[in-house]
């Protein structure tokens, strides 16, 4: 049987495309294994999936000062052996890595025994984890046009971000029906990412007066976020984190508002949700957020309103623009040819096996 590895991890961004590729490599003959960090959030999401998982040691390699930047590189040594080890174990054909720092070990070990690895790059730049696996990638698949520049022009291929099937399995009555909402007001879904934002959760409760009366808003405020005081709001429903009722809740949603994560954007684009970006400022990140938003926002899928510029009144403004050129988005969606990726990206898996 032909046996892949899959690897990645440290937010769901770094999994969920590597659960979207399961049913077609099940369906291709593949024994799969995953590995990711001991405790990571990857663990449960695949544990949950039915899929064998090893866990191994993982530091993150930063740009900046943190007294963590003396322990971190000996975590990399401990995770460089420990995936030896499995590999050596398991003998797998290939290795499909998404990303974060746990693949970093994974990959370099994968090198060492001549093993093809094939490796997503979500983002607009390649982040820093995956400008070390580069060099050691058989092929490095991108979301974004503007990404193939920062690529070995030998190995870059535009293949979308693999899209789990079952989100398009969502049922609109269904939806309502969970969140406890009608069909009388359109629905406005809010999430952000899969830890939550502090900033755009504040930034909707501060505007739900103003937003009620015309829409009803699920609000996926991430763990820990929940506002105890807006339980029991009419038309107001919030959720720390939502898993198998996620495709519902899309399917009722006429807008979406997010952050940019590029893996999340492309499940927008998948689903034809017209959406409000509102990214991750460049203060906090490395800027990767607002590249992708601006590409998002240049094919025409999205609006975006950058956090710097984010008021009440800009947020509301831009829900209701949005909504009002609902149309219009959902129209540049559906000319969008990036809709087969898992397909890609099991051909470049299969072409590395034969």
């Amino acid at each position: 049987m032909k046996k892949i590895i899959l690897t990645g991890g440290g937010t769901a961004g770094h999994v969920t495309p590597n659960l979207a590729l399961l049913p077609s490599l099940k369906e291709a003959g593949y024994e799969i294994r995953y590995i990711g960090s001991y405790q990571g959030m990857e663990r449960k999401l695949i544990e949950n999936a039915g899929i064998p998982y090893d866990g191994i040691s993982s530091g993150k390699l930063r740009r900046y000062f943190d007294i963590k930047n003396f322990s971190d590189p000996f975590r990399v040594v401990k995770g460089y052996a420990e995936a030896r080890r499995l590999l050596k174990r398991h003998k797998p054909d290939v290795i499909f890595s998404k990303g974060g720092f746990v693949a970093v070990p994974v990959v370099l070990a994968a090198k060492h025994y001549k093993i093809p690895v094939i490796i997503h790059e979500s983002d607009m730049t390649p982040g820093l984890a995956n400008k070390i696996c580069i060099p050691s990638a058989f092929k490095v698949c991108c979301n974004f046009p503007e990404t193939l520049k920062y690529l070995p022009s030998d190995k870059a291929v535009l293949t979308g971000s693999p899209i789990r099937e079952e989100l398009l399995q969502g049922d609109r009555l269904s939806g309502l029906t969970y969140a406890h909402l009608s069909s009388s007001k359109p629905v406005l879904l809010v999430i952000g990412g899969s830890l939550g934002s502090v900033a755009v959760n504040t930034a909707v409760r501060n505007i739900l007066s103003r937003l009620l009366p015309s829409y009803q808003v699920i609000h996926i405020c991430g763990k820990g976020n929940l506002d105890e005081s807006l339980i029991g709001t009419a038309g107001y429903v919030q959720y720390a984190y939502v898993d198998a009722p996620l495709k519902h809740l899309f399917a009722a949603a006429d807008l979406v508002i997010s952050r940019a994560g590029a893996n999340f954007i492309c499940e927008l684009l998948a689903l034809r949700k017209p959406n409000l970006l509102i990214p991750l400022s460049a203060a906090a990140s490395r800027g990767d957020q607002i590249l992708n938003a601006n590409s998002f926002a240049k094919q025409g899928f999205s609006k975006v309103l950058e956090e710097e510029a984010l008021s009440d009144d800009s947020l509301f403004d831009a829900i209701n623009d949005l909504y009002l050129n609902r149309n219009a988005y959902i129209q540049a969606m559906e000319q969008s040819n990036l809709n087969n990726a898992v397909k890609t990206v099991v051909s470049l898996i299969e072409s590395c096996v034969k």
